[in-house]
């Protein structure tokens, strides 16, 4: 009689799992919880404790960590010398393996106490599907319920074993993935930092489709952090278009920049730029401040609020003339509110709507994909309450200092070398992605216009040379907030002097590549 050892935690179709492999001749042995529960349903189920000869000790630490189990999941069919040794100490051959694991990654999610934490590693269950992976030209080793069906249809027609390797390369990953979780959050209770020696993070694939990558010849995919799912963006209802690669791209560029903000924030964004910021008395006004310093790049952006939209903002969204590719936001006062905004414009039932939880922590660290590798770096955060220096002979009005501190927020979320203009209100021009940071300048105040006089200039990194302050002071700008560290500050200083401006050095750079 074949033999499928079955210890699960997640019962789904468990049941009928067993009854398919009872009704095709096999025994079933079960651990603990699994084995009343199909006992409950009426399956024929022999104790874990009845093969190993010894009960399960230590709360339950210790039940499958024995020769009688760990033999019959490794032995190779194949090898007779195998064979017969399991002939010879009377062991049972296991030749189904199912297994899944404790839920080690709620009790991480929840942040739950280290004892906690520390139950709900398991070990026995990984040491058993990567044997039976291992041996994966013997036994199936199931680890997910959707591949129940799968393997009890390969059993019905006499095996196959380019399915049982399937299987094991995704056991694999299934142990490594769990693996990942648990030393990710101890290594997180330790002094070791965010660059441990060796670099272990798994990502499950997540369950919106994706229309294409960057370009439509280029195929894509979006994964999820375990243990950061909470400050993921998640979709809102039915969407009626897939999200593609630069729509979640955007909009997290977008939701990044409103979460910075205050509440009544609104930011449109094209191409991880932001085209226009506001905040207003209501998410329907910054709405229409922030579409209105750059119209022509508004049209077909992305869309982020610091708050709910409400129905006078749906009804800002929709006026004629507008073209919204993704909105994003802390949620919608009602459905009504979102089916009237997806009934009011021909365009709208196709934007895509996502949500997220201002709340959630925002992700440590940064990876970007490199030849032969990662490069992995701090999430860029400039602390509220670190020190700005006043250089220049005149000190800040109020209101520059606020656009300053306003400006300052947006900054470091526009591609080097980036320049932004505005008030303490509102995003004026952008100058972005440019090579020399002069032609930024110029970029930025030829969006504001005739608005650039008496507004404020923020700089992501130090002017190397003068000509930028002379540039802007030409144009009527007022203030300036850089890093300063330039070799050539002395000369800038003394050029925003001589404009009779007011500048601050942050001493943070907020390069963005």
């Amino acid at each position: 009689m074949r033999r499928a050892l079955i210890s699960v935690t997640d019962k789904s179709g468990i049941v009928e799992f067993a009854q398919g492999l009872q009704e095709l001749g096999f025994e079933v042995v079960a651990t603990g919880g699994t084995s009343a529960r199909l006992q409950e349903a009426g399956v024929s189920v022999t104790d874990v404790s009845e093969v190993t000869g010894f009960p399960e000790i230590l709360d339950g630490r210790v039940k499958t960590l024995h020769p009688h189990v760990h033999a019959g999941l490794l032995a190779d069919r194949s090898n007779p010398e195998h064979v017969q040794e399991l002939a010879r100490k009377g062991i049972p051959p296991i030749d189904v393996l199912c297994v899944n694991l404790y839920d080690f990654e709620s009790a991480a999610q929840t942040r739950a106490e280290l004892g906690r934490l520390i139950e709900s590693i398991d070990i026995g269950g990984p040491a058993m599907i990567r044997a039976a992976a291992k041996n994966y030209g013997s036994v199936y080793v199931v680890v997910e319920p959707k591949d129940y069906a799968a393997v009890l249809d390969s059993l019905r027609s006499g095996g196959d074993e380019s399915l049982r390797l399937g299987l094991a390369a995704k056991a694999f990953r299934h142990t490594a993935f769990y693996d990942s979780m648990v030393s990710r959050t101890l290594t997180g209770l330790t002094e070791e930092g965010p660059f441990p020696e060796k670099l272990t993070i798994g990502f499950r694939k997540a369950p919106e489709p994706m229309r294409y990558g960057e370009n439509p010849h280029q195929a894509g995919a979006k994964y999820l952090d375990p243990l950061q799912v909470a400050a993921s963006l998640v979709p809102l209802g039915q969407q009626s278009k897939e999200i593609s690669y630069n729509n979640w791209l955007d909009a997290d560029c977008a939701w990044n920049l409103v979460l910075d903000l205050q509440p009544r924030t609104c930011a449109i964004l094209k191409h991880g730029n932001p085209c226009g910021v506001a905040r207003s008395t209501s998410l329907a006004a910054s709405y229409r401040l922030a579409k209105a310093a750059d119209p022509v790049s508004s049209y077909g952006g992305i869309v982020a609020f610091r708050g709910a939209v409400d129905r006078a903002c749906a009804e800002a969204m929709t006026e004629k003339g507008n073209f919204i590719e993704v909105v994003v936001s802390e949620g919608w006062e009602s459905e009504d509110v979102l089916k009237r905004f997806r009934e009011g414009a021909a365009w709208a039932p196709n934007t895509r709507v996502l949500v997220g939880d201002p709340a959630a922590a925002r992700p440590p660290t940064q990876l970007r994909s490199i030849r032969g590798g990662v490069l992995v770096q701090e999430s860029d955060f400039d602390p509220e309450d670190r020190d700005w220096v006043t250089v220049t002979a005149r000190k800040p009005t109020d209101f520059e200092l606020a656009a300053m501190k306003f400006l300052w927020k947006i900054v470091p979320h526009v591609k080097s070398n980036a320049i932004v203009v505005g008030t303490a209100n509102e995003l004026l021009g952008v100058g972005a992605g440019q090579m020399n940071r002069v032609q930024s300048v110029r970029l930025a105040l030829e969006q504001a216009a005739e608005r650039s006089v008496g507004a404020v200039l923020a700089s992501d990194a130090f002017f190397p040379f003068k000509d930028g302050i002379e540039t802007a002071a030409e144009a009527g700008i007022t203030a300036v907030v850089q890093p300063g560290g330039s070799k050539r500050d002395e000369e800038v200083i003394l050029a925003a002097n001589e404009a009779g401006m007011a500048m601050v050095f942050t001493g943070v750079r907020h390069f963005q590549h």
